[in-house]
């Protein structure tokens, strides 16, 4: 969206503006796209002011399309933000809650007060807290978790410690951090290989299954550990749990209301995937969801209620979606909890909630009203 095109400054509380961001520096950048492409294409602009902006690999900010298709996955091929359009900066600075037009060739220009922010970002330097952190400085209202439950929750090691003091159950873990794998492999190998195999081996903080590798023999150890390791110098190895695969959604309640639980829904990984990478999830179709989940009453029950206490545990907001183990003897053990899971309309938690009777118009316009809602600051 070139400034030229963008629209005026709308004073009028019934147009709020919102910035929205996508794309990012972590490697799920393009998923980040794919979302904010479908935000995009939903929003009812009637009703909000919508200035996209995208930030490239490298962490450049610019205004971008306007244009949902320019978002979507064509033909295997993942999009991106370019970065093409005019660079932006974000002033940190509450009194001005700003975005300003950079131009070394002129004096900076303010594009205009933004009320709302949806950082739509997945992964490290978007989901984690640190975007959270500069959106706070700004004293800018924004869509999702604050500071300490984005970074927790983000980081799967603390996230499962956390979890496990507030009484949730969770799978056995190891993390590995980068100076004990360089210093003492030997010792930290002990502790993994009293988990068991299988195990997982996954970066700390990443998501979308980037970087993930099953280990069925103790010779791969290393192998995985350095691949994860590419994405993140800090790993966590889990061990394996068996069970059905649920998650839920969890959204932030309006007027200092409790937080609600959505249907539960069932990821089924097709046999030819070792379990639920990347490409399961979103590029050969090969995986089923069910939503809901086919379970007994006081199962579905157990899990919802388990996902608004892992919500409450880490001190969410706005939204979250919970997953599960679901053992055979029907005890649920928390995995992850993601605090800005994807978000096409084919992903998990748009789907959970449509099933509980909030379509995807309607999820994104809820999500930015709490937003506006909710105070700036300590809270």
């Amino acid at each position: 969206m070139p400034a030229d095109d963008l629209p005026a400054d709308d004073p009028t509380p019934a147009r709020p503006r919102v910035a929205l961001l996508f794309g990012g520096r972590s490697s799920e950048h393009a998923i980040s796209c794919v979302s904010a492409g479908c935000v995009l294409e939903a929003i009812d602009s009637a009703a909000w002011d919508v200035v996209p902006v995208g930030i490239t690999r490298d962490g450049r900010w610019a205004l971008a399309s306007d244009e949902p298709g320019a978002l979507a996955i064509r033909d295997g091929v993942l999009p991106e933000a370019s970065g093409a359009g005019d660079a932006l900066v974000l002033q940190a600075d509450p009194a001005a809650k700003a975005l300003v037009l950079r131009d070394a060739a002129s004096v900076p220009a303010e594009l205009g007060t933004v009320d709302v922010v949806f950082p739509l970002l997945h992964g490290p330097f978007g989901e984690d807290g640190t975007v959270q952190g500069l959106l706070e400085l700004a004293g800018l209202r924004y869509v999702g978790s604050g500071v300490f439950a984005s970074a927790a929750s983000m980081d799967k090691g603390h996230m499962k410690a956390a979890l496990s003091s507030a009484g949730l159950e969770v799978g056995a873990y190891v993390v590995v951090p980068p100076r004990a794998w360089e210093h003492d492999r030997a010792a930290v190998r002990a502790r993994v290989e009293a988990l068991g195999l299988p195990v997982f081996v996954k970066p700390c903080r990443a998501g979308s299954s980037v970087g993930i590798s099953k280990v069925s023999s103790w010779d791969d150890l290393e192998p995985a550990v350095e691949l994860a390791q590419s994405h993140d110098p800090r790993v966590i190895v889990e061990a394996a749990v068996t069970g059905r695969e649920l998650e839920c959604g969890v959204l932030e309640g309006t007027g200092g209301s409790a937080p609600e639980a959505s249907v539960v829904a069932e990821i089924t990984v097709d046999p030819a995937h070792e379990f639920y990478d990347f490409q399961a999830k979103y590029l050969d179709g090969s995986t089923r969801l069910d939503v809901p989940a086919d379970l007994p009453a006081a199962v579905s029950d157990q899990v919802r209620r388990l996902a608004v206490d892992a919500f409450e545990a880490l001190g969410c907001e706005g939204l979250a979606r919970v997953d599960f183990f679901l053992r055979p003897d029907g005890t649920a053990v928390v995995n992850e909890v993601n605090t800005m899971p994807g978000f096409t309309p084919a992903s998990v938690f748009p789907q959970a909630w449509a099933a509980s009777g909030l379509d995807y118009p309607a999820l994104v316009d809820r999500l930015l009203r709490t937003a506006l809602e909710r105070p700036v600051g300590l809270r």
